[in-house]
């Protein structure tokens, strides 16, 4: 009888300290790896999420810029992090879709990491030098036929990359690739009318068209951009399905407690329901995601589409990281 009785207390002290142990979750800081340099749409939008998750979580949540082979170098740390809740990453399709296509990575991004929420999106977009002799897709594609063109890229199997890529199989086109270290010296050389394409984020090169210094001739994705309501998709411009949404999401390393993904998952939709924080994305040419894809689970159906669509076609083309 008295063994059974210490039995019980044992189990009951254990599952008190289970409890205490979740319930104090976060006791210290957050780290928040970043896998892209300072300054860009990822480390801004990391930042804002980062703000906002420490209000809700009561810690410090840091963002720490691990950049390098299209951002995934960071997306391996997170990986190889302990499963603790203590360090988690944002990613974006370079990251976490090309990446996995592109580099021999030592994880397996579809199940190595736990996603926790998609965060934000905004459009992928073609646009051209002022000057270029065409002002729709339709006339774009007839001259493309006939003239050898050039297209801007970030880097093999970034983003522009396999837009181009994407292009040139819906159009049937030819483009010749020239690639960039970033978008800043691709948009001086399409300002400059030395190349005549380019397909950034849109949010990024927003400014350049409403001053009349590019051309835009389609929004990749299935629905007007608000930034941008006159300027067609993709579909309406004769090429239906060729979307190419850039999005943001958050990841822990696989076998993070239940309850701690919960509570960042929490923080995550709290701070994505603040109105500040939707006006500061919708100021960058984001919509935050729907509520259903800020869902662990309705983040990885969004996800795991991305990887099935976007993996044959990055193999098929051959991509190889220089």
């Amino acid at each position: 009888m008295r063994a059974w009785v210490l039995a019980l207390a044992t189990l009951f002290v254990a599952c008190a300290s289970s409890g205490a142990s979740a319930q104090a979750y976060p006791s210290r800081p957050i780290t928040m790896i970043v896998p892209f340099p300072p300054g860009g749409t990822t480390d801004i939008v990391a930042r804002i999420l980062a703000e906002g998750m420490r209000k809700s979580l009561g810690q410090p949540v840091i963002a720490e810029n691990v950049a390098g082979a299209g951002g995934t170098i960071g997306i391996t740390r997170l990986a190889r992090a302990t499963p603790d809740g203590y360090t988690i990453a944002i990613g974006q399709w370079s990251s976490n879709v090309g990446g996995g296509a592109t580099y021999n990575l030592p994880f397996d991004l579809r199940t190595d990491l736990a996603p926790i929420s998609l965060i934000s999106s905004g459009p992928l977009w073609i646009i051209g030098r002022k000057d270029l002799p065409a002002n729709n897709v339709t006339e774009l594609i007839a001259w493309l036929k006939t003239h050898a063109s050039t297209t801007a890229t970030i880097g093999v199997g970034s983003a522009a990359h396999m837009c181009a890529i994407y292009f040139e199989q819906k159009t049937g086109v030819k483009l010749s690739v020239v690639p960039y270290r970033g978008a800043a010296p691709a948009m001086q050389d399409l300002l400059a009318g030395t190349i005549d394409l380019f397909c950034p984020e849109a949010g990024q090169t927003l400014p350049q068209y409403r001053a009349g210094s590019v051309k835009a001739f389609a929004i990749l994705v299935d629905h007007r951009w608000f930034a941008a309501p006159d300027v067609p998709t993709i579909d309406e411009a004769g090429v239906p399905g060729l979307h190419f949404p850039f999005w943001h999401g958050l990841w822990a390393p696989k076998g993070i407690p239940a309850d701690v993904l919960a509570k960042l998952n929490g923080a995550v939709v709290a701070t994505l329901a603040d109105a500040d924080v939707r006006k500061r994305f919708n100021e960058l040419g984001h919509e935050v995601a729907t509520r259903e894809q800020q869902t662990p689970a309705g983040f990885a159906a969004y996800y795991g589409s991305e990887i099935d669509k976007w993996w044959p076609i990055i193999k098929a083309a051959n991509i190889k990281p220089q």
